[in-house]
């Protein structure tokens, strides 16, 4: 296994708060950082850009170095984070993933309303409904 940074602790912290909050959420390694799943489907991905890479997220975020956390949104709200200036950026891999660089002018509220928001995206109706 190739050998990346690892997501400091103190941002995994505050993603675990919101997502393990979350009904039915499953907490995963990924190829790079860390994954939140609802059912089969991730709702959040947080991992480490380093020296530019990985290349996709490099591009995407604008980052050589630094946290990125995606997620998944719809209709007006992918089209205004789709749009949107740093922190955020839209990666051109998937049609429904838009991400946020983490770092120390972050809004951790904001952050966790998208979070709550990605899963409701994500969700099977039973559970969206226990929210």
């Amino acid at each position: 296994m190739a050998d990346y940074a690892e997501v400091p602790d103190e941002v995994l912290e505050r993603l675990r708060a919101v997502c393990s909050a979350l009904p039915e959420v499953v907490e995963e390694r990924a190829w790079r950082g860390t994954r939140w799943r609802v059912g089969q489907r991730a709702f959040a991905h947080v991992l480490e850009v380093e020296e530019g890479r990985p290349k996709s997220y490099a591009e995407a975020s604008g980052l050589d170095d630094g946290s990125v956390l995606t997620f998944r949104a719809e209709g007006g709200e992918l089209a205004a984070l789709s749009n949107a200036p740093h922190p955020f950026f839209k990666p051109a891999w998937a049609t429904n993933v838009v991400g946020v660089v983490l770092d120390a002018d972050t809004d951790w509220e904001e952050v966790a309303e998208l979070l709550v928001e990605s899963y409701r995206v994500s969700a099977p109706k039973r559970l969206k409904a226990l929210l």
